[in-house]
């Protein structure tokens, strides 16, 4: 299995089964670190949705309501290689794993409130692209595209698939 690319680095895969295996260990390990402070935990993102390709990074959402809360727990998360990241998206705050030492993520960890908008969102679009293979299939034409223009650059990458996430949110 291939898990893990270089911070700032754009290369899709075709959909390996091996990473649904590696989001429930990481799962299983923010549930027994967060316990009840974690309402639910989830498999998100690109690698979430078998008839695509996908940047080989695991995305997982983790629903709170209380961001204090989570915080109180960076320590033991980084003693398990979870590091906090800050909140350089509005209303979450961001967690990665990876090789530290060579700037590598594996996994993206998403703290939001549960059942706010974003939780919504996340849960939604990988939900929407599960049931509409036809659109699921579309997203990685846009994706393969940007792809191919922005291998060195995650942000226009990310910034060039939002019209095509926000026609996908729109059909909620």
């Amino acid at each position: 299995m291939s898990l893990g690319l270089k911070r700032g680095i754009v290369q899709l895969e075709p959909h390996d089964k091996q990473w649904d295996e590696a989001a429930i260990q990481t799962i299983k390990i923010l549930k027994s670190i967060l316990g009840d402070d974690a309402i639910d935990i989830q498999h998100i993102g690109s690698t979430a949705i078998p008839a695509i390709k996908a940047k080989p990074i695991i995305d997982i959402v983790v629903g709170v309501t209380d961001f204090d809360k989570v915080m109180l727990h960076n320590e033991q998360l980084r003693q398990v290689g979870i590091f906090y990241r800050g909140s350089d998206v509005e209303r979450q705050l961001l967690y990665v794993m990876g090789d530290m030492e060579n700037d590598t993520r594996m996994h993206h960890i998403h703290i939001v409130k549960w059942n706010g908008t974003e939780w919504k969102n996340y849960i939604h679009f990988r939900d929407y692209l599960n049931d509409n293979e036809n659109m699921a299939l579309q997203y990685q034409k846009v994706k393969e595209e940007l792809e191919s223009k922005y291998a060195d650059d995650r942000v226009a990458y990310t910034n060039g698939k939002q019209d095509m996430i926000d026609l996908i949110l729109d059909n909620q």
